[in-house]
């Protein structure tokens, strides 16, 4: 029962994103995504404003044009907001080491298109850095790695963006 919720629940939020993807896709990219056609993952998480932080890191890390790629691929990507929960020094230590840095960040991105609806149906997901992130629905809420799904299922060229609340550290 609490799966059926949650589907529904994810999708109704789903239909939000949607809306908030049309509204932020406004400025270079606007006219792709008026136009029906989205932009990758990259251009679709710069577009939206609130990923500036995982912009940056992605660039640091040359992974940008992996992202870019044909995919698909499945980001859970961390707001700003989620960003600023990180110590200063955490950040400025990944900065510095580039595989660190990749690791985490591929902690965050996984294989194939992976819609809301079918993340609340398993335990986990592997992820592109070789590791599993948990999987888990509460009180309606679905959550990954412990981050909480603030937006799910925004649809790109190459795949889809789940934005989370939480930066997620691999073990």
């Amino acid at each position: 029962m609490k799966r059926i919720l949650a589907v529904l629940m994810v999708s109704a939020i789903a239909a939000a994103a949607l809306s908030l993807q049309g509204s932020a896709s406004a400025g270079p990219q606007g006219a792709a995504a008026q136009t029906g056609a989205p932009n990758d993952i990259v251009a679709t998480a710069v577009a939206a404003g609130n990923f500036t932080t995982l912009a940056s890191l992605l660039e640091r890390a040359d992974l940008v044009k992996t992202l870019q790629g044909k995919g698909p691929y499945t980001v859970f990507a961390p707001t700003d907001a989620a960003f600023a929960k990180v110590p200063k020094a955490t950040l400025d230590a990944l900065a510095r080491n580039k595989q660190k840095l990749r690791s985490v960040l591929l902690y965050h991105v996984a294989k194939g298109k992976l819609r809301a609806a079918n993340i609340v149906n398993r335990r986990s997901v592997k992820t592109l850095n070789g590791q599993r992130v948990g999987v888990r629905v509460r009180d309606g809420k679905v959550y990954v790695g412990g981050a909480r799904v603030v937006t799910p299922d925004v649809g790109t060229s190459n795949g889809i963006i789940h934005a989370i609340n939480t930066v997620l550290i691999p073990r």
